[in-house]
């Protein structure tokens, strides 16, 4: 996936990190503790099951429209922020809805309550899409965090599914180490044994309870997604439903909006972008080894193959040419000899 610059944007991880020793002081025990309850009252609202007829099916008959959102921040300011919702068609997965837009944050970043500081400028996306284009409204959203996976049961999709009430899967890039969760060698042995996209393992924790899997989204991808229930699906639904969306590691939805969220931040700023991209059947051909991201690795190897071919057909015509023109000469040396001959 094409970024922008790294002076401009940064990921969630390095701004997490940096951010947790901004705030950690900054928040009130009487904020904090109100955080809790609320999180605490909407825990209680969350469905952990299939409830649409889509979810059930095996094909997905029925799922016409994917969303996903994205926060992305400039980097090195914990204010200002991009939020963006897309909505891609399914099977497809083509956009066919977009929107970003410029944020001040103004709640502290706390560790297992990001959905406070995030999730009310991605719930106006929601709302505004609602009101301008219920047509093109996302029958699921993909989170670029987690769900049930998280500290008391109760992540950003899991936040976000019970606001909007939509169907949500939390999609993680890291593994969150909750209830005895860790990345320790046993974690990294069972990564390990993941061959094929499409193959996961699921995350026990501690307590006895399942919470999400660890999942192998692309045949090429040496790293898992963690994939966890937000609200109203199934674990099992929402795992088949990520490997379908899937063209790289990550799924297209949270993908196509963390772009639109960094090009926003880009254009906002004034910076200038890299060149528009050639069209995807020139940039990424069939033949094209695949990288590890799933990604296409780069086929600037064909460049000089094609020129090497077009020198041999060059080569080749010149060698006809010459020949040809010897042919006519001998044609010609055979026809005024026969005429000598015959005159004398």
């Amino acid at each position: 996936m094409r970024e922008s610059p790294p002076e401009m944007t940064c990921g969630r991880g390095a701004r997490d990190g940096a951010m947790a020793q901004e705030t950690a002081g900054s928040l009130s025990e009487e904020t904090l503790s109100l955080w809790k309850r609320e999180q605490a009252r909407l825990k209680a609202r969350v469905v952990d099951r299939d409830t649409e007829a889509w979810q059930r099916d095996p094909a997905f008959s029925g799922l016409r429209r994917v969303g996903g959102v994205d926060v992305s921040f400039v980097k090195g300011d914990s204010v200002r922020a991009c939020a963006s919702l897309v909505v891609l068609s399914y099977p497809e997965l083509e956009v066919v809805y977009e929107e970003s837009r410029m944020v001040s944050l103004t709640a502290p970043y706390v560790s297992g309550f990001l959905a406070f500081r995030e999730v009310p400028f991605l719930l106006e996306l929601v709302r505004q899409l609602q009101e301008k284009e219920p047509d093109l409204m996302p029958q699921v959203l993909l989170v670029d965090g987690n769900g049930v996976l998280h500290h008391r049961g109760f992540g950003m999709a899991c936040h976000l599914g019970v606001l909007t009430d939509l169907p949500c899967i939390g999609v993680a890039k890291k593994l969150l180490q909750v209830d005895g969760l860790e990345n320790n060698a046993l974690h990294k042995e069972k990564i390990r044994l993941l061959r094929a996209g499409g193959d996961s393992f699921p995350l026990l924790g501690g307590s006895g309870t399942v919470l999400g899997m660890a999942l192998k989204s692309h045949n090429r991808s040496t790293r898992p997604l963690y994939v966890s229930v937000g609200h109203k699906m199934s674990l099992e639904a929402a795992v088949r439903l990520i490997c379908c969306c899937c063209k790289s590691r990550i799924p297209e939805p949270v993908r196509k909006a963390d772009f639109c969220s960094r090009e926003h931040i880009r254009k906002a700023l004034g910076h200038p972008g890299p060149p528009a991209p050639r069209s995807l059947k020139a940039q990424r051909p069939k033949a094209c080894p695949r990288g590890d991201s799933g990604e296409s690795a780069g086929c600037t190897y064909m460049v000089p193959r094609v020129r090497t071919l077009l020198l041999i057909t060059a080569e080749s015509s010149s060698i006809i040419w010459i020949r040809v023109v010897r042919a006519h000469i001998l044609v010609l040396f055979l026809i005024v000899k026969t005429f000598s001959v015959f005159h004398h």
